[in-house]
């Protein structure tokens, strides 16, 4: 498997890189988002029920 990621095209200096998740049914989904690596950017793709969605800035959700 190539080890390189693509360049973010958004902000030229970061790369994306893809994250896992699981599934309602607990299966392991690979590569459901893409996001990148400059944290200045935030530019990321996400697969959510089968439609794709861009952004510039990424939420976080604390849980205790």
């Amino acid at each position: 498997m190539d080890e390189s990621f693509p360049k973010c095209l958004k902000c030229e200096k970061g790369v994306l890189i893809p994250l896992s998740d699981y599934g309602r049914d607990g299966a392991s989904i690979q590569y459901k988002a893409w996001v990148c690596t400059n944290p200045d950017c935030g530019f990321h793709l996400r697969i959510d029920n089968g439609e794709i969605t861009m952004g510039t800035s990424i939420g976080f959700t604390k849980k205790f």
